[in-house]
């Protein structure tokens, strides 16, 4: 079954975290150990307060992740095991949607089934210009399972997210980002030029300021009601308007405007 040297970590002076499922043999399928470290990686990344955000990628590129590890659910058979099965998967992915940094998935390859759904509890996707991004759980006469059915309604409306389930289709890298799947087409690989663009004004943000953002967005995905809302936001303005950064920032501003 999956060890840690099928979660990689990269902890990078930027600010960034990498976290890369590495079995690139199995096509990086997701069995449920391998999920639990995913979730473990990411809730220790965005614990550590120099953690301004975190890519979450897959090894090779063919296969973001090719969904659950069909031997590994092989016996789940029956409605305990199935819901017992769903839910430690779940926690696995809400460790993602929860983290208090962004997550960005930099799809290396195609995120297929369960992959597709891991890529959707992302914050953000950068999808390689040749990757495909489809949940494709019907060919298995199954629904989605993670809460990712959820996170694709929301995402991109309910007509296109029937016609993508229902269809078993797989989206290219163009469609997925005119229909907002995905946020950027990669097209020179995980250290070009492309994905340092999309990442560097994040990477520019002070760690506080990206995760009073990462607050607010989190909690418009949870629900939250219009005032609760805006209290979170406000907790977070006050965080970072009596903050050094700050008052730095305008210091800085203020004196190009003197010159």
């Amino acid at each position: 079954m999956p060890g840690t040297e099928d979660v990689l970590i990269d902890r990078q002076p930027s600010g960034a975290c990498r976290i890369t499922i590495n079995r690139p043999a199995k096509h990086n399928a997701l069995a449920r150990p391998l999920l639990d470290a995913v979730g473990q990686a990411v809730t220790d990344a965005g614990a550590h307060p120099d953690t301004r955000l975190i890519v979450l990628s897959g090894a090779g590129d063919r296969y973001f992740a090719a969904g659950g590890d069909l031997r590994d659910l092989a016996t789940v058979r029956d409605e305990a095991a199935t819901l017992a099965m769903a839910g430690q998967a779940r926690a696995a992915l809400d460790a993602v949607r929860e983290c208090p940094v962004p997550v960005v998935a930099y799809l290396n390859g195609d995120a297929i089934g369960g992959g597709a759904e891991l890529a959707l509890a992302c914050d953000l996707r950068l999808q390689a210009s040749h990757a495909r991004i489809g949940f494709v759980q019907a060919r298995l006469a199954i629904t989605s399972a993670w809460g990712g059915g959820t996170d694709l309604c929301r995402l991109v409306g309910g007509a296109r997210a029937m016609r993508m389930m229902a269809r078993s289709e797989l989206v290219d890298a163009q469609q997925a980002l005119a229909w907002g799947l995905a946020d950027a087409v990669i097209a020179d690989g995980p250290d070009g030029a492309d994905i340092q663009a999309f990442l560097r004004p994040m990477l520019a943000c002070p760690p506080q300021v990206l995760r009073g953002i990462k607050a607010q967005v989190r909690a418009w995905r949870q629900g939250a009601a219009y005032d609760a809302a805006r209290a979170t936001e406000q907790q977070h303005l006050l965080s970072t308007w009596l903050h050094g950064d700050h008052w730095r920032a305008s210091e800085q501003i203020l004196s190009k405007g003197k010159q």
